[in-house]
């Protein structure tokens, strides 16, 4: 593997030594009848105010139209009939729905026009301004230096408009997420690209970074590493165990036990499907790049520096296929877009998600570590007993036998490291370490150890945290 984020071999870095921005702009561009018009200059979003896409009006005013109509405009639409009341179409009921409906739909129209011609973005120096409002005017500065990851999202119904949303993804918490629904696919990539150089601290008008393919998801591996987990297969098994039940005793009752079953192996199996399908991996010097989903795609990037914490996760059935599943916490991601944005690889062979594991963080090897088990036998249980290890870069927790978890995070990233002790515990003599990222799905800790042992862990994982810290010597600014 090449270094961290690297660009493709035999390429010039854009994000090293030399001027900023050396991949350059193509040279003239030869037009005519034989090779068609000239290509668009590119945007600049630091000249000019801009705003989003046009179709942004006309789908905020259909969706406002769609759920008037699903909390109540379909009763203009029921008649009383000689059988009973029913959704019958006729004049009267027909022209009541649009002597309503009309005014309804002017407002929306309005409403629409109105939050799109008064939404206006620019790049100001080092911040991103986002302006909304016409009566009541409020502008917001966004600090590209905080700038956590920025996401290109394509609904299956914009993609049918070429259009698309940037998510930038900010430290902060969930009001920190600026969204820009809709622009053009095109124009929504020129803002990602010019966000990561300005946050990178190259000029604007840097080309985007060139990216080396890392890995690509099969689709028979992502349905096969659905399947053979153990609550999937359990679930199946239960379901098929009702359906034949039902058929042999002719007991239709259990139905409302089987689509329970059902849904629940709907959203086990199929919304995995449904998310991850077409999963790509890239590496390029502005981050790491992701491209996936069926329905909605996603293009989503993350910065070098801004994963916290990553988890190695290896249920018991895919080892015998050598897969694993790497989750991260990025600084940034709250509630559900956590959820959506946590996962780097679904699914991959163990040796390629550690490989990925060291391009996150530069110079580690998470299985090289030393991992110590609690010292009290008597604790083990069919989920495993914990184990911890460090080293001068690293703090590695696992557990699991069934579903073994391998959680890593860098010193440097620890925002603090303490020590819980619950009643049982103290009763016992234990004590849990905990050494803190961001909120996000990897949380690091090392369980049920003697009190006496968890406290040098603490002593020692505190002093070097803070010896990575005092020696890193990155900044905001990855590319400075």
């Amino acid at each position: 593997m090449g270094p961290p984020y690297g660009p493709p071999p035999g390429h010039r870095p854009p994000y090293g030594p030399g001027p900023p921005g050396s991949y350059g702009p193509p040279g003239p561009y030869p037009y005519g009848p034989q090779y068609g018009p000239p290509p668009k200059p590119p945007v600049h979003f630091s000249q000019g105010v801009h705003r989003l896409h046009a179709s942004t009006a006309v789908i905020n005013a259909l969706s406002a139209l769609v759920i008037v109509f699903v909390l109540g405009g379909y009763s203009l639409l029921i008649t009383q009939t000689a059988t009973g009341i029913g959704l019958v179409l006729t004049p009267r009921s027909l022209a009541r729905f649009v002597l309503v409906m009309m005014p309804v739909t002017a407002v929306a129209a309005i409403v629409g026009f109105w939050t799109w011609w008064s939404t206006k973005f620019h790049i100001a120096g080092d911040d991103l301004v986002v302006e909304t409002g016409i009566l009541r005017r409020r502008s917001r500065r966004v600090p590209l230096s905080r700038v956590q990851a920025v996401d290109v999202v394509r609904p299956l119904v914009t993609r049918i408009f070429g259009l698309a949303e940037v998510r930038v993804e900010l430290a902060g918490g969930d009001e920190a997420e600026t969204k820009f629904r809709y622009l053009s696919r095109a124009l929504g990539e020129q803002l990602r690209a010019e966000l990561l150089a300005r946050a990178a601290g190259l000029p604007g008008h840097t080309p985007e970074a060139p990216e080396r393919p890392y890995w690509r998801v099969g689709f028979g591996s992502l349905l096969g590493s659905q399947l053979l987990k153990l609550p999937v297969i359990g679930g199946l098994a239960l379901f098929v165990a009702l359906l034949a039940f039902g058929v042999v005793f002719g007991e239709l009752s259990v139905l409302a036990a089987a689509l329970p079953v059902l849904l629940g192996l709907a959203r086990g199996v199929i919304a995995p499907l449904v998310m991850h399908t077409n999963f790509k991996a890239a590496l390029s010097p502005d981050g790491l790049r992701l491209r996936y989903g069926l329905m909605e795609t996603r293009m989503q990037t993350v910065p070098p520096g801004r994963v916290q914490a990553v988890r190695v996760i290896e249920p018991l059935l895919w080892r015998g296929y050598g897969w694993a599943r790497l989750d991260v916490t990025v600084a940034g991601y709250v509630g559900d877009r956590q959820v959506l944005s946590s996962v780097l690889l679904p699914v991959a062979p163990r040796h390629v998600v550690f490989q990925l594991v060291g391009l996150i963080f530069p110079g580690i090897n998470a299985e090289a570590v030393p991992l110590l088990p609690a010292r009290r036998s008597w604790l083990r249980s069919p989920f495993g007993k914990g184990a911890a290890g460090t080293d001068d870069a690293i703090f590695v927790t696992q557990r699991g036998r069934m579903c073994r978890r391998l959680d890593v995070i860098a010193h440097a990233r620890a925002q603090s490291v303490r020590l819980t002790s619950g009643p049982l515990q103290r009763l016992l003599g234990l004590g849990t370490v905990h050494v803190d990222a961001p909120p996000g799905p990897v949380q690091v800790t090392a369980e049920n150890r003697d009190l006496g042992e968890a406290r040098a862990i603490v002593e020692s994982a505190a002093g070097r945290a803070y010896r990575a810290r005092a020696a890193d010597q990155r900044t905001d600014r990855w590319a400075t």
